[in-house]
């Protein structure tokens, strides 16, 4: 009996080794030397399946080769579209409404994210904060989006 516990808990340490070793992910160091020595269509290859399966990675490559020589474009342009998703913010309920500015905040912070540029990042809170005072709606009856705007307006002072 006492032998079966020790051979089952053997077996489970074995097998939780094996798993932790096969799905290891590579470091970054590790995957730019692999990009490095890979040639020119496989990395063509490799940069096409990983725009394939996920919408970020399709976007993240865009902004990289479209956008990112023409900063003030691109603000400009998502300045756009956040004013036109604060159109839609159904301001008669106001859970949908901070459904759907939480909504509109994850999209500025992923595009901010996608320029890595601090001014980029702070111009679109701006404009966020901005769109937000300026919708027809009562945020002193909800202390989370009064505090969603505070906090917004702290990083913004960062």
């Amino acid at each position: 009996m006492l032998v079966s516990v020790i051979v089952s808990s053997f077996a489970e340490y074995i097998y939780v080794f094996i798993v932790t070793l096969i799905m290891q992910t590579a470091s970054l160091a590790q995957l730019k030397k692999e990009i490095q020595s890979m040639p020119h269509a496989e990395l063509v290859e490799v940069c096409a399946r990983l725009i394939k399966y996920k919408k970020d990675n399709k976007e993240l490559l865009t902004y990289i080769l479209f956008e990112s020589g023409d900063e003030t474009y691109f603000i400009e342009n998502l300045k756009i579209e956040v004013t036109a998703m604060f159109m839609e913010v159904n301001v008669k309920s106001m859970h949908w409404a901070k459904k759907t500015i939480r909504k509109i905040l994850r999209t500025i912070q992923k595009y901010g994210r996608y320029s890595g540029l601090p001014t980029t990042q702070i111009e679109l809170l701006i404009h966020f904060c901005q769109q937000m005072k300026e919708l027809r709606l009562d945020f002193t009856e909800s202390l989370a989006m009064k505090n969603l705007h505070a906090t917004q307006v702290a990083n913004i002072k960062k």
